[in-house]
């Protein structure tokens, strides 16, 4: 069974650094970004971790724990979202205490992903993998990115429909700021191994393959026994993106995930755009989803909205989806069903 946390209205936001806290120099990034939360109606309360960072991390890994196991405690808290991701976040997670984690929001990607998939596979609470907090900045939000509050206010036994983006940003540009934060420049096109038009269902499952796969071989990654208890043995669509390894390190560490069973009754794959997936010796990121493709024998979709090449579609870890790709956009269809 699936629990599915509900995002109310004028709930308190909490702001902690599980990974990387802000330095001094871009403190005004997180006070715009919440106050940006503030005039859409929420209260934010910040941790002592985000205002700090230090060699790769906010703070000691107990503190960071302890701070999170807090506000996960703290019954006026709704929703809890990191300033970014980061490097370390590992390093938490054995200290956490996963009996008391109660179900409420935690939206975020990158390093945070290792806590969200983390949480959900341990506990069967769904978690969100979409925006973090500095990118909510904006003097508005881009149609992609505005739905977490959609996705986060669905009901149980609800759903929620998502398309792809019309647009996605190319590189960064800090030194000529969008009043979106993106800047949203290239035509988003999803594509199918297959190039043909694509349709399948499943429990999502996911998140940055960098730092996921860490959690294989431990008591935090156990895809089989999440499957037996808490989606009765259903199919599993796995979202994934890339942020900085090269093709062969990819391949390597999505033959682990194969190894270790996690691609066990798996209906469909869906990866990020990414910018990473540098070529070695002629081999490509295609190349790699051409043999996925060939070794299982199921759909697999690229350049989807997922990941560090924004904006992003809110993927909830555990929840019912139907995917579909035709002509290069895409829909996401996620039942809140348990």
């Amino acid at each position: 069974m699936i629990t599915y946390p509900l995002l109310k209205a004028n709930t308190v936001i909490g702001i902690t650094a599980p990974s990387s806290g802000v330095p001094e120099e871009l403190h005004s990034l997180v006070k715009q970004a919440c106050s940006k939360l503030e005039n859409e109606g929420f209260n934010t309360i910040i941790g002592d971790t985000v205002w700090k960072q230090e060699k790769a991390k906010s703070s000691p890994a107990t503190k960071r724990a302890a701070e999170f196991m807090e506000m996960m405690q703290e019954d006026a808290v709704g929703l809890i979202i990191p300033p970014w991701g980061g490097e370390l976040l590992i390093e938490i997670i054995e200290k956490l205490d996963f009996d008391n984690i109660n179900p409420k929001w935690i939206l975020g990607y990158s390093d945070t992903s290792v806590l969200l998939l983390a949480i959900t596979l341990k506990t069967g609470i769904a978690t969100a993998h979409g925006v973090n907090l500095i990118d909510m900045r904006g003097e508005y939000t881009d149609e992609t990115t505005v739905m977490w509050h959609k996705v986060l206010t669905t009901e149980k036994d609800g759903m929620v429909v998502q398309a792809s983006s019309s647009f996605y940003q190319h590189k960064w540009d800090h030194e000529n700021p969008s009043p979106c934060v993106f800047h949203l420049t290239e035509k988003t096109e999803w594509k199918t191994v297959s190039e043909k038009e694509e349709h399948f269902k499943g429990r999502l499952l996911g998140g940055c393959i960098d730092v996921i796969r860490h959690l294989i071989g431990t008591p935090y990654g156990e895809v089989a026994a999440f499957r037996d208890q808490h989606i009765n043995g259903e199919n599993v669509i796995w979202y994934l993106e890339n942020c900085e390894m090269n093709t062969t390190d990819l391949r390597r560490s999505l033959i682990q995930m194969k190894l270790a069973g996690w691609f066990e009754n798996t209906s469909g794959i869906l990866f990020g755009r990414s910018s990473a997936n540098q070529p070695v010796n002629g081999y490509t990121a295609e190349d790699i989803y051409q043999e996925l493709a060939d070794e299982f024998g199921i759909p697999i979709i690229y350049d989807v909205d997922c990941g560090h090449v924004p904006p992003q579609i809110t993927f909830v870890n555990g929840a019912y989806a139907e995917v579909e790709v035709k002509d290069g956009k895409g829909k996401i269809v996620q039942h809140f069903k348990s």
